[in-house]
């Protein structure tokens, strides 16, 4: 853990609503507020339509409030641009979804290279971290495969490589395991733990897998934009 005192990310009242048809707006978050500290793990459970996808993503920088303060570690993210935003999130935050979302055109190493060779690292110091990550996870004799040749598992598992691979601080996942048979989903679960621990890094679950849940230290329920 990191220092209790000094929050990693701080999200604080954060408001996000999407206009309507008749001019109105849909309430999605309502003054939601979160502390996430170096090496914590949490999890965020609700059922769907809950929020917790949309607070995720903010707290992700992949979209913005209405209003609300988020910092990474004091800094204010939100008056960053979008190219600022995207190059920071690159290098300090990871992210796995319920799909993988590899290229289908690339093998699983070259996906995993990816956030590597976008923050300019050459292709032999991206290489040699993508392989490492692989062989981590167990992929060694699939570095060459392309997604149509993996399972549901071995995909999900080189999309937890190329969210490390920049060694980020927290790592964000979005129902990871939502598309996955129980065996492979047990197995993602398990990776999740012993890569935090490995790498120090937080890790925050949004789910509404309540066995899942329930492996974590710390579960915050959201229910109509709010905490439970």
């Amino acid at each position: 853990m990191g220092d209790t005192n000094s929050p990693l990310i701080c999200a604080d009242s954060i408001v996000k609503s999407y206009p309507q048809g008749d001019g109105g707006e849909l309430q999605i978050l309502r003054g939601l507020s979160l502390d996430i500290y170096e090496g914590e793990a949490l999890c965020i459970l609700g059922s769907s339509g809950a929020g917790k996808s949309t607070f995720l993503q903010i707290l992700g920088t992949l979209d913005r409030p209405q209003s609300g303060q988020l910092l990474f570690h004091n800094r204010d993210l939100l008056k960053m641009d979008d190219d600022e935003l995207a190059l920071f999130r690159n290098e300090k935050m990871g992210f796995v979804f319920q799909f993988h979302h590899l290229l289908a055109e690339f093998n699983a190493l070259e996906n995993v290279m990816i956030p590597c060779r976008i923050a300019g690292q050459s292709v032999r110091e991206a290489k040699g971290r993508a392989s490492e990550l692989l062989y981590q996870m167990g992929l060694g004799e699939r570095l060459a495969h392309y997604p149509a040749q993996l399972s549901g598992g071995e995909l999900q598992r080189v999309a937890i490589a190329r969210a490390l691979v920049r060694r980020p601080k927290v790592l964000f996942a979005d129902e990871p395991t939502g598309n996955l048979d129980m065996q492979n989903s047990q197995r993602i679960q398990d990776l999740f733990f012993e890569l935090k621990e490995h790498y120090g890094l937080a890790l925050v679950v949004v789910t509404h897998d309540l066995v899942f849940a329930q492996k974590f230290p710390k579960i915050l329920r959201m229910k109509d934009g709010q905490w439970a």
